[in-house]
């Protein structure tokens, strides 16, 4: 496409006044506009094409679109090769602004991942919780703790969530190993029924998952060694024995003496700290209560703290009979 001026013509025009400037090249860009019009000179306006410009104009805009037939580009003074050359330089620039306008729709999403990422490291530098930072910084050197956290790292509702269900899981201690009490717990007995009564628990605070197994298999291993017959008083033939020479031991009086055995226990249900099992020891004999506070104390010092245990009695602390629901803090060990 050419114009009459130096100036940029997209639209049809004229001059009313002659100009001594020659024609120079206009790249257009856009090819379609480009192929639109053709300027030619008003002397060789050849009859077919727009004749309604200024009578002074020396050259004129003719549109392509509304001739009959197509100029012969013979009688331009413009060739076919410009032509040609001034579209394909317009279609390089068409496609290159088109390129970078960034108004296509990988574009628009690229432009969007950008501005989200820029939001999230804002919000980490500038909002990101002093709790959250400490627990990216122990996660360096504490590899349980990576563990609980996972993918969570960065996120800091989702990393609080995750230390939620590790504390309701495994209790509140990451890296102590003993995590039972240094202090005794209380024994204490109220109208205790060997064949029909409660063994009540209180622990220094609410049992996770894993303290409600320890103490459970606790239970289950007591009642276990009960219904095989150990708890006989009348079968004690070592306990008193030295051992500093072989002792001797009768198996036919251990055959014959009369046997023992627990009778039936329940689950061992707890709620928040407190914890009850209900037992039936049958014909076992007492020292089956020596037994399991052995146990406890061990259990308590080493794992599970408790503060007291006590034999008997129907509703202790804030039980609530008949309260079995998760959300209050019920839980159950199967026996």
């Amino acid at each position: 496409m050419h114009t009459c001026c130096a100036f940029s013509v997209t639209q049809p025009h004229y001059h009313p006044y002659s100009t001594s400037k020659p024609w120079v090249q206009h790249i257009c860009p856009c090819p379609l506009l480009a192929s639109q019009f053709v300027l030619i000179p008003r002397k060789q306006s050849r009859s077919g094409y727009s004749d309604t410009l200024h009578s002074d104009t020396p050259h004129v805009f003719i549109p392509m679109a509304s001739s009959s037939r197509p100029p012969s580009f013979s009688s331009l003074d413009i060739g076919v090769n410009d032509i040609s050359t001034s579209s394909s330089s317009s279609n390089q620039v068409f496609k290159n602004a088109a390129k970078g306008s960034g108004t296509t729709a990988r574009g628009r999403r690229l432009l969007k991942v950008r501005e989200e990422k820029r939001k999230r490291e804002y919000d980490r530098v500038h909002n990101y919780p002093a709790w959250a930072k400490v627990l990216e910084d122990a996660c360096r050197t504490d590899s349980e703790l990576r563990a609980v956290l996972g993918d969570s790292i960065g996120n800091p509702e989702l990393m609080r969530k995750r230390v939620e269900e590790r504390v309701q899981r495994k209790g509140r201690d990451f890296q102590k190993s003993k995590t039972g009490s240094v202090l005794a717990f209380k024994v204490s007995f109220r109208d205790f029924n060997p064949v029909d009564s409660y063994i009540w628990f209180e622990l220094l605070g609410a049992p996770s998952d894993r303290d409600v197994d320890l103490i459970g298999s606790v239970i289950q291993s007591w009642y276990v060694m009960g219904r095989l017959g150990a708890y006989n008083q009348s079968n004690l033939q070592l306990a008193n024995s030295s051992m500093e020479y072989n002792p001797l031991y009768d198996a036919d009086k251990g055959f014959t003496v009369m046997p023992s055995s627990f009778h039936d226990i329940s689950n061992v249900d707890f709620q928040d700290n407190w914890g009850r099992v209900w037992v039936d020891l049958g014909t076992s004999d007492f020292f089956a209560v020596d037994v399991l506070l052995n146990c406890l104390t061990a259990l308590s010092s080493e794992y599970v703290g408790l503060k007291q245990v006590v034999f008997g009695g129907r509703s202790l602390g804030d039980w609530e009979e008949g309260m079995t629901s998760p959300e209050y803090g019920y839980k159950y060990f199967n026996i």
